[in-house]
């Protein structure tokens, strides 16, 4: 497993966002990770191409040759946790493991933080939080 700033991808993870950036229809600077808050449990995870870098807010990481960003703000959310690519016969797709999510609902997509982050890190994504 590679690893950068307590964030985890496992081998597997690496290589399938190696493979969907190799598929996208544009060019892109890598895999965009994050949070933002919503869902039916309070926040929800973020998958996305990075088409573009923004100096004073994203963090760069570099996975075994794929390129990680991640917002400024979302990182508090995604500390220790480790990104993984399950697949079954239902399902496929990255799925985190993350020590910060108190509490989840049963999309497995939405989870809630409780007070592992604090009120700092939750109002940075979610103005009405306390």
């Amino acid at each position: 497993m590679s690893s950068a700033e307590n964030i985890t991808l496992t081998p597997r993870a690496v290589e399938m966002a190696k493979q969907k950036l190799a598929d996208a229809d544009t060019p892109v600077k890598g895999l965009r990770l994050g949070v933002k808050g919503g869902g039916c449990s309070g926040y929800y995870y973020v998958y996305d191409f990075a088409t573009k870098i923004r100096p004073q807010k994203d963090l760069v990481f570099d996975f075994d040759g794929l390129k990680v960003v991640v917002d400024n703000r979302s990182i508090e959310f995604l500390k220790g946790a480790v990104l993984d690519w399950e697949q079954s016969l239902m399902s496929y797709g990255f799925k985190w493991k993350n020590p910060n999510a108190s509490g989840d609902c049963g999309c497995g997509e939405s989870f809630d933080v409780g007070d592992s982050v604090g009120a700092v890190g939750r109002d940075k994504l979610n103005p009405k939080a306390v």
